[in-house]
């Protein structure tokens, strides 16, 4: 580890307390002119540091920078296979995973951006990523037999898992719109996408990429046009650490739902967090859009809907459009 990251890693460690220069040196077996070129390094990434007469050097507890240090904290023995790069900016997290992925990297690892230049949702439509006020996360896995239909439920695990990351961090109450979207006060702060690779040789997924944004603060120069009636932030102003708590807090809650498949029920969860049962939708076919009313959410995800004529039908993905939001 490099002085500047084993200082970073301190800090991190012991925000809010002073150290002496001379403290520094000696507990990170470095030179004090390392220790005073690493404080300075820092300072220039946006790292508020301060440096106070016969106290020494303090990271402030308000900082708020995504670090891999300050997501690691949080962590539980759960994630220990969990390895975490930070980019400051980056296309698509899901797209710089992929590459690694193929060159077989090891399932936990998980690229976390500052922003994006490219984010994706579902259906090839963008998600807006600016810089410094959301956490844009890809997390690889490698499921053992894992067949190509069976990868929604790791869609299902993670929207679990944002809602329980953000109400543990919030205090706040999150909710899911089927399939894959967090919304807070009727207004989306979180988006999940899935993708896989299968191989040719046994038709099983080889691995999965699992990609989720979350909309933490609001833009400096709010949301573009036309998103501002949909979307929303977890907190309306930055508090201390609140990135890389819910990063952590959401691979915390992810993991255990991987890990303990069959022991921690996430279906349930997903289910006690749906925003769409008993609501009147519209499902949003390719050539015709079908009013309809949301009645249950099975083991497998799919959810049930009854059309005005009285036909049901499970749906296994596709779109919907919630009508009575409030009802």
């Amino acid at each position: 580890m490099r002085t500047r990251e084993k200082l970073m890693d301190f800090f991190e460690k012991n925000k809010g307390v002073y150290f002496s220069g001379e403290e520094l040196a000696a507990r990170l077996s470095i030179s004090r002119t390392a220790v005073w070129k690493a404080v300075n390094s820092l300072r220039k990434d946006g790292y508020e540091i301060d440096a106070v007469p016969n106290k020494g050097y303090c990271l402030s507890a308000d900082t708020d920078i995504l670090s891999s240090q300050g997501v690691e904290k949080y962590l539980e023995p759960v994630c220990d296979s969990v390895q975490v790069e930070i980019l400051p900016a980056v296309g698509s997290t899901n797209d710089y995973l992929r590459e690694k992925a193929a060159r077989g990297i090891p399932e936990g690892y998980t690229t976390i951006a500052g922003s994006q230049t490219g984010g994706r949702g579902r259906t090839g439509r963008s998600f807006y990523s600016p810089e410094n006020t959301g956490i844009y996360m890809s997390l690889l896995l490698r499921p053992q037999n894992c067949s190509p239909d069976q990868a929604v439920k790791f869609t299902t695990m993670a929207g679990a898992a944002a809602c329980e990351a953000i109400r543990l961090v919030s205090g706040k109450e999150p909710w899911i719109k089927w399939v894959n979207d967090i919304f807070m006060e009727e207004k989306k702060v979180s988006g999940i996408l899935t993708e896989g690779a299968v191989s040719l040789e046994n038709g099983r997924l080889e691995y999965v990429i699992l990609g989720i944004g979350i909309n933490v603060y609001p833009p400096e120069e709010g949301f573009p046009q036309e998103l501002r009636e949909i979307a929303g932030t977890v907190f309306k102003e930055r508090i201390s650490d609140g990135r890389n708590r819910l990063a952590g807090e959401f691979l915390n809650s992810f993991m255990n739902y991987y890990r303990n498949q069959g022991e921690t029920d996430y279906k349930e969860a997903y289910k006690r967090r749906s925003m769409v049962l008993g609501k009147e939708i519209q499902v949003l076919g390719p050539s015709v859009t079908k009013r309809a009313r949301a009645l249950d959410i099975d083991q497998d995800c799919r959810l049930l809907v009854e059309y005005d004529d009285k036909v049901r039908e499970w749906l296994t993905a596709g779109e919907i459009r919630i009508l009575n939001l409030r009802g």
